[in-house]
């Protein structure tokens, strides 16, 4: 069960990073990576362990990389911008370092 709640939780935050990233720029930029690093931090000290911390991490991972490809009508979620690509390379970073932390 906390392995579904790590992936809805994961997915939620994927979709929240891809929806808001753009938001009065660079201030949703930041609020994304700061929101999206405490959460999966957050997984990992409220039910222990790295390894849902890991699951959270591959879902925003998927959700965010399925953002950047083109949809059903060649639209793209995620441009290629620089507040894009930061999203990416950053959130990125930002799990990383929420999977090392200690819990």
């Amino acid at each position: 069960m906390r392995t579904i709640y790590a992936i809805a939780i994961g997915a939620v935050l994927g979709a929240g990073s891809v929806f808001l990233h753009a938001l009065l720029v660079p201030f949703g930029l930041i609020f994304v990576l700061l929101s999206t690093l405490v959460g999966i931090w957050s997984i990992g000290r409220m039910w222990g362990g790295r390894g849902l911390r890991i699951v959270a991490s591959v879902t925003w991972t998927i959700v965010v990389l399925r953002a950047g490809f083109p949809g059903v009508n060649e639209e793209y979620l995620i441009e290629g911008s620089s507040v894009g690509i930061s999203l990416i390379n950053m959130g990125f970073l930002a799990l990383v370092i929420a999977v090392l932390l200690p819990a």
